[in-house]
């Protein structure tokens, strides 16, 4: 019994150390506004593509919502939540300018320990033609950038109505004969049945917190001449500039409203302070009939400044779920509408067991 506390003692230290973090941080909020000014100069801005059909058909509104495998992007904490033993999950998104995401995870419990989880997200871009300097209309070649972030989370429940998760992303980029690789790390914390309400949750989260990126590699040699020096021409290196990870605070709460006894409302709403774009503001709400039929709908704003606007509007989708034996199997379809652009078409599988 004495060997049980001791072990408790640290780990409910680590979670109150996460939850002041997070709380001091969306505190901080109220003081310091979003960055618009600097958008645009973030590294790794793929970590702020959002995945899973079901989230963005809710305006990208579930952080307190989430639960399960689908959490491991959205709020770390959330995955503790899940009550079944393992999880797995697939998305394809249709993106911007023929770019395509896929994103997979999988989550499993350690006993008493809690739970892990791991993500691998990859975008597609095509080939791409090849420019320099001398040839701007194209060397004749072309190259197919590689973009892919490997996340492992670990989530435990903390108190009866606690939880708490960490995740680390390793993000690697590659365009040609130049690469980057960086860490980044993001924390989150879950509250359900908050002040004694049953369904209200509060779900809070400090997100892509990590060293500055740096790119590097031979397509940063090139070949000049100094002047007024008698040498021949040499090989010199360009030093590439370092730039942050796009880092967030985000903090929102869901509400379920019971419709009838197998018929109910999900409702939730988030704000993120962005450090290199304007603030965001999310709202989405899901149908779900005998947890068989989910209809959803959602939208996220941004506060506008001149020359930057926010160019993702209104989002909706649908789902199913059905079980076989012991296995849950879910499909979820989402669509986000884009200024400039074609819609954003998202397609998700996801399995518990």
């Amino acid at each position: 019994m004495q060997d049980k506390q001791a072990t408790m003692i640290p780990l409910m230290d680590i979670a109150r150390l996460i939850t002041l973090v997070v709380c001091v941080s969306v505190l901080s909020t109220t003081v310091y506004a979003g960055r618009g000014d600097k958008a645009g100069t973030a590294a790794a801005s793929e970590l702020l593509i959002p995945v899973d059909a079901r989230s963005i058909a809710l305006g990208s509104a579930s952080i307190a919502a989430s639960t399960g495998v689908e959490a491991l992007y959205w709020n770390p904490a959330g995955l503790a939540q899940s009550q079944a033993q393992s999880g797995a999950m697939f998305s394809h998104m249709r993106y911007l300018a023929d770019i395509s995401l896929n994103y997979g995870a999988v989550s499993t419990t350690l006993r008493s320990i809690g739970k892990v989880g791991f993500s691998i997200k990859a975008l597609s871009f095509g080939d791409i033609s090849i420019t320099t300097e001398d040839e701007p209309d194209g060397t004749g070649e072309t190259t197919s950038p590689t973009f892919v972030i490997l996340g492992a989370t670990f989530s435990r429940q903390m108190a009866d109505r606690i939880f708490v998760g960490i995740t680390m992303n390793y993000i690697y980029e590659k365009m040609a004969s130049v690469s980057a690789t960086d860490i980044a790390f993001s924390a989150g914390v879950l509250y359900t049945d908050l002040g004694g309400v049953q369904g209200l949750r509060l779900g809070a989260a400090v997100k892509h917190i990590g060293p500055s990126m740096k790119y590097d590699g031979d397509g940063l040699f090139r070949t000049g001449q100094i002047d007024d020096v008698l040498r021949p021409s040499s090989r010199y290196k360009i030093e590439a500039a370092a730039a942050d990870l796009p880092s967030s605070i985000e903090i929102g709460l869901s509400y379920t409203m019971r419709i009838t006894g197998a018929t109910h409302l999900n409702m939730m709403s988030a704000f993120q302070n962005n450090n290199f774009s304007n603030d965001e503001y999310k709202v989405g709400a899901e149908y779900v009939y005998h947890n068989l039929i989910f209809l959803r709908a959602g939208s996220a704003f941004a506060s506008e400044s001149e020359g930057r606007e926010y160019i993702f509007g209104p989002s909706m989708g649908a789902g199913i779920k059905t079980m076989y034996r012991d296995v849950t199997l879910s499909i979820d379809y989402a669509y986000r509408s884009v200024k400039y652009f074609n819609g954003n078409h998202v397609v998700s599988v996801g399995l518990e067991f």
